[in-house]
């Protein structure tokens, strides 16, 4: 039960990650960075979100599997 929420902050990033790698392959996504040499906004923060929420539940579940 301890371990649920590092797993579940592991699991909701790695989906994060995915719809943004999605999304800046986008059509949207090719007109930004065409006219702005950069993705969308919304591809660029599901990127950092899921990559921080990853992190902090990778994280986690080593420091629990450490201290058990």
């Amino acid at each position: 039960m301890i371990k649920a929420v590092p797993l579940a902050l592991l699991a909701g990033g790695i989906l994060l990650v995915i719809f943004g790698v999605a999304a800046t392959n986008s059509a949207s996504s090719d007109i930004s960075r065409f006219f702005t040499g950069a993705p969308t906004e919304k591809a660029m923060w599901l990127l950092i979100g899921g990559i921080v929420a990853s992190v902090v539940g990778l994280v986690g579940l080593l420091l629990r599997s450490k201290a058990n």
